[in-house]
């Protein structure tokens, strides 16, 4: 009995080592699977074009549950149609590793569109129950990793209120953004959002600045 409780444990460590090895990636391994995402999101994961959002620093498991979500189908996104088809968790396990690890590039806000983005983004809107986006982002907008909420700070603005508004589309409509979760957070905060707010916190965060 003593001998098949140790023959337990030892699976269990097994498995669970293989599952944190699974968790952590190989950013060095990830670099060399990366190859054909450069073309889109930059060398270092610092993308050139709004369209394309940065992936450096967004955090190992929201870039790992984005990426399998595009894969089996949970998050359609045209622009990566087979681009990650083919991987295993591992595979894209270890991409995420490697983008995480890049230190993100900040960016600029519109002048005029400050106050009102550090309003929403801060204290959100009371009146129609919108909360801050500081609550899981953090206020300096450096997310929170092992939540699983993506740093923002620096992210194209551009790219920051299209996914907001495909995400106000999707609280109704399952042709919009739908892999936010069964709490439908991120969904049930864009659909209480105007046009004009959700530029104006796209904006604001766009001028964050990441840091280390």
């Amino acid at each position: 009995m003593f001998q098949l409780v140790i023959r337990l444990s030892c699976a269990l460590a097994l498995l669970l080592s293989g599952a944190n090895a699974l968790a952590a990636g190989d950013a060095e391994a990830g670099q060399a699977k990366a190859a054909t995402c450069v073309a889109c999101h930059g060398v270092d994961g610092n993308s050139a074009v709004p369209t394309f959002p940065k992936l450096a620093g967004l955090g190992h498991k929201y870039l790992l549950k984005q990426m399998k979500d595009i894969r089996d189908g949970r998050r359609p996104v045209a622009l990566m149609a087979g681009q990650v088809d083919n991987m295993s968790d591992q595979d894209l396990s270890d991409i995420a590793a490697f983008y995480d690890a890049q230190p993100r590039t900040g960016g600029t806000a519109e002048p005029d569109k400050v106050a009102l983005g550090r309003k929403v983004y801060l204290a959100g809107i009371a009146e129609r129950q919108v909360p801050a986006c500081s609550g899981c982002h953090s206020p300096t907008g450096n997310g929170n990793g092992p939540a699983g909420y993506p740093g923002l700070s620096g992210q194209h603005a551009d790219y920051i209120a299209a996914q907001l508004k495909m995400f106000r589309k999707g609280y109704e409509d399952p042709t919009g953004r739908t892999n936010g979760g069964e709490a439908k957070i991120m969904r049930t905060t864009a659909f209480r959002m105007s046009d004009m707010e959700i530029e104006a916190v796209a904006s604001y965060i766009a001028g964050l600045q990441p840091t280390p």
